[in-house]
């Protein structure tokens, strides 16, 4: 696993993340002081190139995922992860409420070495503190390919407010987000 987690020049770096859909996900880390930008796209499959419905398929073994580029100066990969496990259930597997199937895992793709030990720490930490009833599934594995996803999923919580998924899902975790980690806020 390369150790360089350089998105450019200018010293921004990457976190992959899943955490079931990745409409809710990228509706919060999108508010989140530090991030540059995020995408939404497909990792950890053997496909190249999947399509959404491939991959709601559940035949690709990618899982829906965000691709974060973020300023490390302003918020660190720890406090991103911190925030990430404050946000989805971490304890079930292949599952995030109703959405079924391996394509919905909580999982870090991670860039570096350093990004796999603090995956492993964080997780240590969580588990120690016995904040979860159950135990934690979240899956740590090198990053592989990143596809980014049909242009319709970029900015969807966005572009979609009154949608009725966004509406019931993600509305509600996106006021638990600002409310427990209104320190992380962009400003408005």
């Amino acid at each position: 696993m390369p150790d360089s987690v350089t998105a450019s020049s200018t010293g921004k770096e990457l976190a992959t993340l899943g955490g079931g859909c990745f409409w809710c996900l990228e509706a919060v880390f999108d508010q989140v002081k530090g991030v540059e930008s995020v995408e939404s796209g497909y990792m950890g499959g053997g496909r190249p190139n999947p399509t959404y419905e491939a991959v709601c398929g559940g035949n690709t073994g990618h899982a829906e995922v965000i691709q974060i580029t973020f300023d490390p100066k302003i918020i660190t990969y720890r406090e991103l992860l911190e925030i990430f496990f404050g946000i989805h259930d971490p304890t079930t597997l292949n599952r995030q409420g109703n959405d079924a199937g391996t394509q919905y895992r909580s999982a870090i793709f991670t860039h570096s070495s350093k990004q796999d030990t603090t995956a492993q720490e964080v997780i240590r930490t969580l588990t120690e503190a016995k904040l979860f009833d159950d135990p934690i599934v979240t899956q740590v594995e090198p990053a592989s390919p990143f596809y980014i996803a049909e242009d319709y999923h970029q900015e969807y919580f966005v572009q979609n407010p009154s949608q009725p998924y966004c509406a019931y899902l993600i509305n509600p975790k996106v006021a638990k987000f600002r409310q427990r980690f209104s320190d992380k806020l962009k400003a408005s």
